[in-house]
């Protein structure tokens, strides 16, 4: 947050790191990996990308180098560009060495560009480029390619309900359409507002409103590298009256975090430059609503909570655009952005009419930013978004129609759960725990979460002979850190003699959500359970578990 570039700075940048990937054979069409943290050369790297037709695919940091590995084979990378180095929250993370680990299995890399962020040495291969002297060199003039309205963009991976991540294709056009649109309208931006989103660039917000909408409508945009609550957790609102912030972008969980930590913090800070507050990444519950406008907004600022998708490329459906001063409801998404139809079906795919009802969310017709396909399998686009629902895009999360028509988000539908807005299947936490040579089953599920929005809880089965159950547990937490990443690893394990399944094998992990939420009571129908009385065998293991955590 310290570092104030111009447009032309930017400009300056990008061109040098766009010649730079040049000079060493990318080309138009060619996919570009970007391993780094929030920063200007982070979004210089994009926009280089963008700038020559590269496709770019920006990895969250946080991933381990397994799943930054299967990103780059997947998507078919030539290159790579990373930092020596990331800082976050006053803590060093070993980027390089994360990445170098990475290309071990990624022959198609060829080379690995490498700038620093700190000052420290890192080891240096054959592949290994250092950006920071390729740069200096570099010819700052790069004549932008011409692209089609419907060539690649960029590639952003997501979970979806299988084990396997999906490459969400954007294309040029209606991409960067709908972000400049929705940037305008949904925040209210005017001409020399300062705009501060405090997303990750490795996920879709950091990209539509950190960098493609904002500079798309030459606003200011903030870079926010740090956490919530590094140094102390004053930190977003010291930002705020430091750099004069108009309109503040963040997440429920970010929010529901500081609230723990009392009104002082906020206080402290000078937040009368903010106009707009918005909330992103999961439904925002009502007391994390209510102390974000109140007290960060003192109740005069416009509070948007915005219900979008990595599929969807930019917000859907928000508070505002609207008429003048019409009404928010707290805690809902409620209005539709234009062009959007939002339709609620039930469970046979008939539309359901009226007001004060709910159903499977799905939109009716296409919009500009929308996901093209996801990388390499278009079947698997069209089954996961379009084979439910024929007709419609189905976004995979159950809504209700209030009675004046508006719409409120109830959550997913499917096995994904919601960690501290990071989207993650259920089945990618199974896969990666199944890998242990104890644990010949396993279940996860969502629970909520008073922080992180829901938690994962694992439910596993040993193999007869094991007898050190604390160590498998602290080896299963360290598997799935290495294999997804640490946010992914479950906050409760509990071993069961066996699973829940019908006769046909599926684990039926509603009746564990059940467990766990401790609704034993209503359990619904078990009739389709190869043998019942695994109910009361789970519930008994949840309760000593439970007296046990306690104790």
């Amino acid at each position: 947050t310290k570092l104030l570039l111009c447009h032309r700075e930017l400009l300056d940048l990008t061109c040098r790191l766009a010649n730079t990937l040049k000079k060493y054979g990318i080309q138009k069409g060619d996919k570009v990996a970007i391993y780094m943290s929030v920063s200007p050369l982070s979004v210089a790297a994009m926009l280089a990308c963008a700038r020559i037709g590269a496709v770019h695919t920006v990895v969250f940091a946080g991933f381990s180098a397994e799943s930054l590995a299967g990103r780059i084979m997947d998507s078919g990378c030539k290159a790579v560009i990373t930092y020596n180095q990331g800082v976050r929250g006053g803590r060093i993370i070993e980027l390089k060495t994360t990445v170098d680990e990475a290309v071990k299995t990624c022959p198609n890399i060829k080379h690995v560009f490498v700038a620093q962020r700190t000052d420290n040495k890192v080891q240096m291969g054959d592949r290994d480029i250092s950006l920071d002297e390729e740069m200096a060199k570099a010819d700052p003039v790069c004549t932008p390619e011409s692209m089609d309205s419907e060539d690649v963009l960029f590639m952003l991976y997501t979970s979806g309900s299988t084990g396997k991540p999906k490459g969400i294709v954007h294309t040029q056009a209606g991409y960067l359409l709908y972000t400049a649109v929705t940037h305008k309208y949904v925040f209210d931006y005017q001409q020399g507002d300062v705009f501060g989103c405090v997303a990750d660039i490795g996920w879709i917000t950091g990209h539509s409103y950190v960098v493609y909408g904002p500079l798309c409508n030459g606003a200011t945009s903030v870079l926010f590298e740090s956490t919530p609550v590094y140094p102390d957790p004053g930190r977003y609102w010291e930002v705020v009256q430091r750099l004069k912030i108009n309109q503040f972008y963040g997440a429920p969980t970010a929010i529901r975090l500081l609230l723990n930590y009392g009104e002082e913090w906020v206080k402290k800070y000078d937040r009368s430059s903010l106009k707009t507050l918005g909330s992103v990444g999961e439904p925002i519950n009502n007391e994390a609503w209510q102390w974000f406008y109140n007290v960060v907004g003192e109740g005069r600022c416009t509070l948007v909570d915005t219900w979008w998708q990595t599929e969807t490329g930019g917000i859907c459906i928000a508070p505002r655009p609207s008429e003048e001063k019409a009404e928010i409801v707290p805690a809902m998404a409620m209005r539709p952005f234009f062009g959007i139809v939002p339709v609620l079906t039930d469970d046979n795919g008939k539309v359901i009419e009226g007001n004060d009802v709910s159903g499977a969310l799905c939109i009716a017709q296409p919009w500009p930013g929308m996901a093209r396909t996801i990388y390499g399998d278009h079947q698997r686009f069209v089954e996961a978004y379009f084979k439910a629902y024929p007709g419609y895009y189905f976004t995979g999360d159950g809504a209700y129609r209030t009675k004046k028509g508006y719409y409120q988000i109830t959550g997913r539908m499917d096995d994904v759960i919601n960690i501290s807005g990071h989207r993650l299947g259920t089945a990618e936490i199974e896969d990666a725990m199944a890998d242990h040579p104890e644990v010949p089953e396993t279940a996860v599920i969502g629970y909520p979460h008073k922080i992180k929005g829901e938690g994962a809880f694992a439910f596993i089965v040993l193999k007869e002979q094991t007898a050190h159950t604390d160590r498998v547990k602290e080896e299963l937490k360290t598997i799935v850190a290495s294999k997804i990443a640490k946010y992914a690893v479950p906050d409760h394990i509990l071993v069961v003699k066996r699973l829940p399944k019908t006769r046909s094998g599926k684990i039926m992990r509603r009746l564990l959500r059940k467990v766990v939420t401790e609704q034993s009571s209503n359990m619904g129908d078990v009739t389709t359970l190869d043998d019942p009385t695994v109910v009361k065998e789970i519930l008994d293991a949840y309760q000593k578990y439970k007296e046990k955590s306690s104790s």
